[in-house]
């Protein structure tokens, strides 16, 4: 399984983007109990869960501090995650990664590189 995300950039506070990721899953491992999510890491602070999301259920689980202001969606068609980020903040300011877990409950092994997201004041 091969995850790639994308859509970062410098934005000002206020901004909109959108982050996607594309999964590249030749083995088949991905199935519709899979677990789609995203992560963070801040300058000098731990990595951090964003949102994720069922593959087949749909069900999203995620942090109220962010509910309203980022959204995650799915395309199963093409293969593709997506994050939804509006009303940005400086604070948002972080590597945001996409990754998998074959299930809810099982680890996060699959992991894509990462794409900076820098918000200005």
């Amino acid at each position: 399984v091969q995850l790639q995300a994308s859509g970062g950039g410098l934005v000002q506070a206020g901004d909109s983007l959108r982050l996607s990721c594309s999964a590249s899953d030749a083995s088949g491992r991905l199935s519709s109990d899979a677990l789609m999510g995203w992560f963070r890491r801040a300058p000098g602070k731990e990595r951090e869960f964003v949102v994720s999301i069922g593959r087949g259920t749909g069900i999203v689980y995620g942090r109220d501090s962010m509910k309203g202001r980022f959204t995650i969606s799915k395309d199963n068609g093409k293969n593709t995650l997506y994050l939804q980020m509006n009303s940005l903040k400086p604070e948002d300011t972080a590597i945001y990664y996409c990754a998998a877990a074959v299930a809810p409950g099982k680890p996060y092994q699959y992991w894509g590189q990462g794409t900076q997201v820098t918000v200005s004041s």
